[in-house]
């Protein structure tokens, strides 16, 4: 409840700021994410795989914001409901408008996963991260990320086939240095992410959700449709 409000603060604070960015960002255009997330366990083993690929756009399709590509191994400890993820992550970030012009960052990220079960029909999943991040042109960089996950299923008290729920998140990102290179700083506060949206299982293996998120920058704000397939092979 206490981080639940902190969450609540930090984003009623961040409405006030002020809207200016380099980029002139259209902050009334819409733009729309593209992605497929998947994951597998290697058969009589604690330790598994997973990844996704997103093809974000400024707005509905054409002008990219970022192409990421991102993949690790994972692991999950007997008689722990956690899971623990070592991966690497090739970004190229587009710049809004007409410019063609592409920035390239490669990352390590180290992540937790803690799922469980609230009541019969709510799912909670903690997600902890830790990236580094080595962006074109930029000192060696470090960011913490925290996610929670809730999916509410409406016809039947599980995710499986058939299943239609309501999907929603919070992701706070924080970056872990201010200075990077040649004088530039950015904020301590990197963006918040909110996400609504409705989900619905397409086989007990697969789902497809459709969602609106709110991205809230420092000096910006923009809603981006998303629309994301979510595979366990």
């Amino acid at each position: 409840m206490i981080m639940q409000k902190t969450f609540i603060t930090i984003l009623l604070g961040l409405f006030s700021i002020s809207n200016n960015l380099s980029a002139q960002v259209n902050e009334n255009e819409t733009g729309a994410w593209y992605m497929y997330f998947w994951n597998t366990t290697f058969k009589d083993s604690r330790f598994g795989l997973q990844g996704d690929v997103q093809y974000r756009n400024w707005n509905i399709i054409g002008d990219l914001e970022q192409l990421l590509l991102r993949g690790g191994v994972t692991y999950s400890p007997h008689n722990a409901n956690i899971k623990f993820t070592l991966g690497y992550a090739n970004v190229t970030s587009g710049t809004y408008g007409d410019s063609n012009i592409t920035l390239t960052e490669n990352r390590i990220y180290q992540e937790a996963l803690l799922p469980h079960k609230l009541t019969d029909y709510v799912y909670l999943t903690h997600r902890f991260r830790y990236e580094q991040r080595w962006v074109d042109d930029q000192d060696r960089r470090t960011r913490y990320r925290y996610n929670l996950f809730v999916n509410v299923p409406l016809n039947q008290p599980n995710l499986n086939k058939n299943a239609l729920y309501i999907a929603l998140y919070n992701e706070l990102f924080i970056n872990g240095e201010q200075n990077i290179g040649d004088g530039r700083r950015v904020e301590l506060f990197d963006r918040n992410r909110f996400y609504t949206g409705i989900g619905y299982g397409v086989s007990n293996t697969l789902r497809l959700q459709l969602g609106y998120m709110d991205q809230t920058a420092f000096n910006f704000s923009k809603g981006q449709l998303q629309l994301s397939l979510h595979h366990t092979l």
